[in-house]
């Protein structure tokens, strides 16, 4: 069996932008006819940019080879132009076709990817979801969610009586490309507010994780975190920049919240800092920037040995969340996974197999692969025509 064929499928997904502006899906095919999918996570590049990427690499290092050999190609991409380091954008487009070839292989074998992985621990899988606006919210008006604890109370009461038991939300103002930075004493005071009215209004029945996207110095996250403290949250989510773990292990020790961190590193390379430096208990790879299933599997195992859990990220498609379902099924230190809400919506309409949740938790399929199927019609009738990347901070103009 060799792998073939690719087709690139850059997805507009439409407002509220649920996930991000688009999903950038890949489909494999081999010379007897299995076909999988994966998703790219990269937003560093506009994705008809990334489009070639994914072109190149696989005319150089997929086609016309086994689809069994994730540890060969692996080590081909990432040492490709003699790097052998971690590289987001790489690796995004690597992890993108190596979750597309764990979905041929696990087809080729009628077995879902978790057992090829060590098999399944767990029978479900603990979710949250981000507070969301509600969908026919004014996109131009201030995010009532965000500017309002009382609405954001609200919010997060609808979420658990559809069964989620944590919820996330980043209330401590906009993040920009000039990060880290001081937070002002109005910042940290909303901040507080926020998670003592959600924690009066949800009581002990769902836990609160607190997301910064690496906003603060570390003097500046730990004066945060005391002010947090007293309401429990269960994380305290990329408190510093990624870059410097040593600095957001400065914050790990002064705080009772667990750190979380990990939606912007890539490989194991770049997680292993983390855990030697004690900076972060629970990490949260992105499975479509990490470098594919094996590389969250070796992640993983090294936070094992390390008593840190696993909590796979997504700000993405489905298809990455069904990366990160295959994961979670057979990590024993799996913590919790993230939901874009309950899997409805675009989302939905995206695929044929559907991701099953119910009342909070995430059931792993036992369909062979990936457990979900690409809607070709519906990805092929949302082309992206914009011009913005999929997330991206505020920026400083130069004047």
């Amino acid at each position: 069996m060799k792998v073939t064929e690719l087709q690139t499928f850059i997805v507009g997904n439409p407002p509220p932008h649920k996930g991000g502006r688009y999903f950038i899906f890949v489909k494999l095919t081999t010379d007897n006819g299995i076909s999988g999918i994966g998703e790219v996570y990269n937003a560093t590049f506009s994705p008809s940019v990334i489009k070639h990427m994914i072109d190149d690499v696989f005319q150089a290092h997929i086609e016309n080879t086994d689809p069994f050999r994730i540890e060969t190609l692996w080590r081909n991409v990432y040492a490709r132009g003699y790097s052998s380091r971690p590289d987001i954008t790489l690796i995004g487009v690597l992890s993108g076709l190596e979750i597309a070839l764990w979905d041929i292989i696990g087809k080729a074998v009628e077995k879902p990817v978790y057992e090829l992985l060590g098999g399944k621990v767990h029978e479900r899988l603990r979710s949250y979801t981000y507070l969301y606006p509600a969908d026919n919210a004014d996109a131009n008006s201030p995010d009532p969610v965000y500017s309002d604890p009382a609405v954001a109370a609200e919010c997060a009461l609808a979420y658990v009586a559809q069964g989620f038991t944590a919820v996330k939300f980043d209330p401590a103002g906009q993040y920009t490309t000039f990060d880290p930075h001081q937070p002002e004493l109005e910042s940290i005071e909303r901040s507080k507010r926020f998670v003592e009215t959600l924690r009066e209004a949800l009581g002990n029945n769902a836990d609160l994780l607190f997301g910064t996207h690496g906003q603060f110095t570390p003097a500046g996250a730990i004066r945060m975190a005391r002010a947090l403290e007293p309401s429990n949250p269960l994380w305290f989510e990329e408190p510093v920049p990624p870059e410097m773990p040593e600095q957001m292990a400065k914050v790990a020790r002064q705080t009772s919240i667990p750190v979380a961190t990990g939606e912007r590193l890539t490989t194991k390379y770049e997680f292993s800092r983390v855990l030697q430096c004690d900076a972060a208990s629970i990490l949260q790879p992105a499975l479509g920037r990490v470098g594919g299933l094996l590389e969250g599997k070796k992640i993983a195992s090294m936070a094992e040995t390390h008593y840190a859990q696993l909590a796979p990220h997504l700000y993405c498609g489905p298809v990455e969340a069904a990366a990160n379902i295959q994961l979670a099924a057979c990590s024993p230190n799996f913590l919790i996974l993230e939901s874009i809400e309950d899997w409805s919506g675009f989302h939905r309409d995206l695929l044929t197999m559907h991701i099953h949740w119910e009342e909070g938790y995430v059931i792993p399929s036992s369909a062979p692969g990936l457990g979900i199927e690409l809607n070709e019609a519906v990805a092929l009738q949302h082309p992206y025509r914009g011009d913005a990347l999929h997330i991206a901070p505020s920026t400083v103009p130069i004047t």
